[in-house]
């Protein structure tokens, strides 16, 4: 038994060895102005093509058509955008806070239902019938 783990550790350790002797890695100098140009080009592929997926979506056309906006003409638009204006409005609608109109008003109406609450359990006022006053 012993003289098969031997063994079996030995072939491993021979793979590994073997293994590791054939990752060579390869590197060369790249300019600024090379860097620069390969980073815009991934920047602009990726606003046209994260608009574009972004239209293709059905709740994002559905909700260009309840606002009466033609999706096919919305595609068209983003097509004759330059790279750099899709870029940037790409970058704007990831920026832009998910579902803020709604956010704000269903704040508000929580902090007064609170405060509502609060008054009425202070005994202050009698807004909510199922509160009882600690008065």
């Amino acid at each position: 038994m012993k003289i098969l783990q031997r063994l079996l550790a030995i072939l491993l350790s021979l793979s590994l060895v073997n293994a590791m002797m054939f990752q060579t890695a390869y590197a060369g100098m790249i300019s600024t102005e090379e860097v620069a140009r390969m980073a815009s080009v991934d920047q602009v592929a990726s606003g046209h093509a994260r608009l574009t997926t972004a239209l293709a979506r059905a709740d994002v056309r559905a909700e260009m058509a309840r606002l009466g906006v033609d999706p096919a003409l919305a595609v068209e638009r983003v097509a004759v955008l330059t790279d750099e204006e899709a870029a940037n409005l790409a970058d704007r609608i990831n920026s832009a806070p998910a579902g803020a109109d709604g956010g704000t008003i269903i704040g508000a109406l929580v902090l007064i239902f609170i405060v509502l609450l609060f008054t009425d359990l202070m005994g202050w006022t009698k807004v909510f019938p199922f509160t009882r006053s600690i008065r």
